[in-house]
């Protein structure tokens, strides 16, 4: 389901280019008839939606003279649309956790989560640069994450989980974000994550480690 800023985004002009970007490429001229706009207002939206990273151009030759562009979205631009990766992924979970032994869907976890690091370069140095690796990693899955240290212990807080939709459903997932993070860090880890209505990633990080 959409968030309440993702409906206003795609009721204004720029959300409205964003969604007919999203059926086809289109010139400026397309989207100035689709929307009843100048092209020269349609330009001043789509150079702001340029600058954010969410729409590319490239020339298309169209007889002589100088090429129009063309407009489509980008990848980043993609993510704002809604996907079926929260019910799949519980539903999936789910059959797992019915089908395997005791312990099977946790060992099922842990591979995943080796696999999903295993082409990613391990940060050497000391601890604090290696988590900063770790909060980078989970701010590239979709979460946001800091670091927070006193008294000997390190802890990567999050303000919100990658995998938000289907954790209440299933905590287990947070053993998946713990041994990734255990796997770029070098140290043992554990999560203390908070999974309520509005999860958040927690895990203490040991100093003790490569």
């Amino acid at each position: 389901m959409s968030s309440r800023w993702d409906q206003r985004f795609f009721a204004s002009t720029r959300g409205q280019i964003v969604a007919l970007l999203r059926r086809a490429t289109r010139t400026v001229n397309e989207l100035a008839d689709a929307l009843g706009l100048t092209d020269n207002a349609v330009r001043a939206h789509l150079a702001t939606l340029e600058r954010d990273g969410m729409v590319e151009s490239r020339p298309l030759r169209k007889g002589v003279g100088k090429p129009a562009l063309a407009y489509d979205l980008t990848a980043e631009a993609e993510r704002l649309f809604p996907k079926a990766y929260a019910p799949v992924l519980a539903e999936l979970l789910g059959a797992l956790a019915e089908r395997l032994p005791p312990g099977g869907l946790d060992a099922v976890l842990r591979t995943t989560a080796r696999r999903l690091v295993a082409g990613r370069a391990r940060p050497s140095g000391e601890l604090p640069t290696r988590l900063g690796a770790a909060v980078q990693l989970l701010e590239e899955l979709g979460g946001v994450a800091r670091v927070e240290s006193a008294d000997g212990t390190h802890r990567l807080r999050g303000q919100s989980c990658p995998l938000a939709a289907a954790v209440p459903e299933h905590p287990e997932l947070c053993r998946l974000a713990e041994v990734m993070v255990a796997e770029l860090v070098g140290a043992p880890v554990r999560a203390c994550c908070d999974v309520g209505d509005r999860p958040r990633c927690c895990f203490e990080v040991e100093s003790a480690g490569r």
